[in-house]
């Protein structure tokens, strides 16, 4: 089975569980969400141990929200790098109306120094985002994003199995794309801009 096509039916699964629906679009490499998904209140803890808004501080913004942890063998460093790396194909300026937010679902490892070291290593724009277990569990349920769950492995540690998808928010503080496994930098480089320019006008 196509990866992006599995990871297109589980992101399928967990909206279906509300009154949304999902399909591939003809503009853009995400998929849409109708009706679009509205943009959370909340506030964490950024990596200066700085309170982070992320109405507020997101407001007017193209905002990628992504759940997941630093210890991740695969999905969040190649979705982080992608994304990354379809920032520097955009236009001049474009890619300062995007930002990226990362919210870690393994708080307990990820400390906001190992957190913020791991971003760099992508773009150091990229913000990260902690805070008690109990918080960020509430945060990925306003997002309207399955919880993360622990499951142990040997020698005591545990895996983190997190939503994997990118919630791509517009700047009228909705989503109406969001991202699977699977989505390549080109395609990144492809909808941002788009993303960035976008009114929904016609929708």
């Amino acid at each position: 089975m196509n990866l992006r096509f599995f990871c297109l039916c589980v992101v399928v699964l967990a909206l279906s569980q509300g009154d949304h629906a999902f399909t591939a679009g003809p503009t853009y490499r995400g998929g849409l969400v109708t009706p679009p998904l509205p943009k959370p209140r909340f506030t964490l803890t950024d990596t200066s141990g700085a309170p982070f808004d992320f109405w507020r501080q997101t407001d007017g913004y193209v905002t990628l929200l992504f759940f997941g942890y630093t210890r991740c063998p695969d999905e969040c460093p190649m979705h982080v790098s992608n994304i990354a790396q379809g920032l520097k194909k955009l236009p001049a300026g474009a890619g300062d109306r995007v930002k990226l937010v990362f919210v870690t679902t393994d708080p307990a490892r990820d400390t906001p120094k190992v957190l913020r070291a791991w971003l760099n290593q992508f773009d150091t724009r990229f913000i990260g985002l902690t805070g008690s277990q109990a918080a960020i569990d509430a945060v990925q349920t306003a997002a309207m994003v399955p919880v993360a769950t622990k499951t142990a492995s040997a020698g005591g540690d545990y895996a983190v199995g997190h939503a994997n998808f990118v919630v791509a928010y517009t700047k009228d503080n909705l989503a109406h794309v969001i991202y699977p496994g699977g989505v390549t930098q080109q395609d990144w480089a492809h909808d941002l801009p788009q993303l960035v320019n976008e009114t929904w006008s016609r929708r």
